[in-house]
């Protein structure tokens, strides 16, 4: 059982979670619910390739993290670094099957970003600012996956929702990497934003980036089907806003004790729009 919790702690299952309700919502959007086949394994897909991608991260990580994230499993030792290995490796085969299962377009998805998750981990991470966007697009493009898992062609409120979605997942990591500047610095010696910038800079940047997220959040409810006046969505929505602008002006003040809190306030802002927009959705059904 214990084995079990590491594995769910460093595949990050709570992250997943909010995959599923992505997938969903952009298929109703998109055209309606799939068949109970096609709709398993659209889950299925983005779930083990998520988790496949965590884990990959964790093992190139682990001098990292040995000063951001001492909890990790794999510096515990409850975990080896050759388990987050094979947990990668039948992570993600399991999600490209599930997704060749689908059609052409769900597949290709899959396989560029199992493939882009392994060159981020090795590489792409410390180049300066692109290992954030890829981060932020692999939040994002579960729309697209979703919207192609049901239609060809992609509807106007899909692309913003997608659009809302990368940017706040940007802004996120930005603020990840002014949290983890000292690690990221000493134990890889990368030159993150930050860095090159300076702490404040950098969450400005990230805080401009959450207020364009935000106002898409607001265009959505005033002229966009399904979310147009719809008061459940705007209810949550504005929540979620709330939570988001909290998180990025504790940044934004430098901090320090607050940065863990506001990560996860943020986190927990992109889950309550994710279903916000799955309950406006449901219009479509």
């Amino acid at each position: 059982m214990g084995k079990i919790k590491d594995i769910i702690k460093l595949t990050r299952i709570e992250h997943s979670l909010m995959l599923i309700i992505a997938v969903v919502a952009a298929e109703m959007i998109a055209l309606g619910l799939p068949g109970i086949k096609d709709l398993i394994l659209s889950i299925i897909t983005p779930v083990f390739v998520s988790m496949g991608a965590f884990a990959i991260n964790d093992y190139f990580d682990l001098e990292t993290d040995r000063i951001n994230r001492k909890n990790n499993p794999l510096l515990k030792g409850s975990l080896k670094p050759k388990d987050a290995l094979y947990i990668t490796a039948i992570s993600m085969i399991i999600g490209i099957a599930a997704s060749a299962m689908i059609n052409v377009y769900c597949l290709a998805i899959a396989i560029i970003f199992a493939a882009l998750s392994i060159v981020y981990s090795y590489r792409m991470k410390d180049m300066l600012l692109l290992g954030n966007a890829y981060i932020a697009a692999s939040m994002a493009i579960v729309f697209i996956f979703g919207a192609y898992v049901v239609s060809s062609s992609i509807r106007p409120a899909v692309l913003l929702i997608m659009a809302m979605i990368f940017l706040s997942g940007l802004a996120r990591e930005i603020n990840g990497t002014v949290r983890d500047m000292e690690g990221d610095v000493k134990a890889r010696k990368v030159r993150t934003l930050p860095v090159v910038i300076g702490r404040r800079a950098a969450a400005a940047a990230a805080f401009i980036l959450y207020m364009i997220a935000i106002g898409i959040t607001l265009y959505l409810f005033l002229d966009m089907q399904p979310f147009m006046y719809n008061i459940y969505y705007g209810a949550l929505i504005v929540i979620s806003d709330i939570l988001v602008f909290n998180s990025g002006v504790v940044f934004l003040l430098g901090d320090k004790k607050g940065y863990r809190r506001a990560r996860n306030t943020s986190l927990a802002g992109m889950g309550l729009a994710l279903i916000a927009i799955l309950i406006a959705s449901l219009a479509y059904i």
